[in-house]
């Protein structure tokens, strides 16, 4: 179980959706009381950057929440339809729908457990979710304002026909809110992939030292949950997967395996469409 953990993302494409459905059966069975809300690897900043203002029940995920809210706060999502893709347990959605107030935001996942447990657990008005495949997205060209993908299109076995995806359903004037892990060198050819795919690159940021500082912070809080949530035949496993200090995916951020990219994006339109 370590081992595939590690190199999740290395395995055939073909292995990684049932992998992932049967992480998050788990999570759902060992999480009873739903205080795992959150699957990303957090973020904080440095050398005395603002913080984000957090309601007191918020402050639990603190560092998770602030790698979204880095994502998403450089665009006005007021009244927006947004939408994310690999939502996960629909932290990061209930999020920004309660600070950012879209208009709606649908969170989409590709499994049906965790979409069951999104739409029993939370009740915000214009929030829901959907399943659906991150390469054939169940919506409408043009139906979205904004596109929010974090730490998610790493495991996709097409990451090409997403990026495509994501282009077909947004609206002309709308934005990509992309970020995750990268291999060392890869950076370039993802960037070459948004390209083609037909977005602009309005910022890019590398945030690898505030991703690092955030899973240093929320180390203790992860081996937690762990520790009273996990059987201890697979607690390595977890820690490994949610990158507590001291494991193999917490160093790969020091030792320069891995970098973490944020980027905002918007769609660069043809001649047809300009004149459609």
């Amino acid at each position: 179980m370590t081992n595939l953990v590690d190199s999740y993302c290395e395995v055939p494409a073909l292995f990684r959706r049932p992998m992932w459905r049967i992480w998050h059966k788990l999570l759902i069975r060992f999480d009873k009381d739903s205080t795992v809300n959150f699957m990303n690897y957090g973020f904080a900043g440095l050398n005395g950057d603002k913080t984000v203002i957090l309601e007191k029940n918020d402050e639990r995920n603190r560092f998770c929440i602030q790698l979204y809210d880095h994502v998403v706060s450089s665009v006005n999502l007021a009244n927006k339809r947004v939408l994310e893709i690999g939502s996960g347990r629909g932290g990061g959605a209930h999020y920004i729908t309660r600070y950012y107030r879209p208009r709606t935001y649908t969170g989409v996942d590709i499994s049906a457990d965790v979409i069951k447990f999104c739409n029993r657990y939370y009740n915000v008005p214009g929030l829901s979710f959907v399943e659906g495949r991150a390469e054939k997205i169940p919506f409408n060209a043009g139906s979205y304002d904004a596109v929010v993908n974090v730490e998610s299109a790493r495991g996709y076995s097409n990451i090409v026909a997403f990026f495509r995806e994501v282009y077909r359903i947004l609206s002309p004037d709308g934005h990509f809110l992309f970020a995750d892990v990268m291999g060392k060198g890869k950076v370039e050819e993802i960037r070459k992939k948004l390209q083609v795919c037909g977005f602009k690159i309005d910022k890019e940021k590398e945030i690898t030292r505030q991703v690092a500082r955030g899973l240093e912070l929320d180390t203790k809080r992860r081996e937690m949950m762990i520790q009273t949530k996990v059987p201890g035949i697979l607690q390595k496993s977890f820690e490994k997967w949610a990158g507590t200090k001291g494991t193999d995916r917490f160093n790969s951020f020091g030792n320069g395996r891995f970098e973490y990219l944020s980027f905002v994006l918007s769609i660069i339109l043809t001649d047809l469409e300009i004149r459609q």
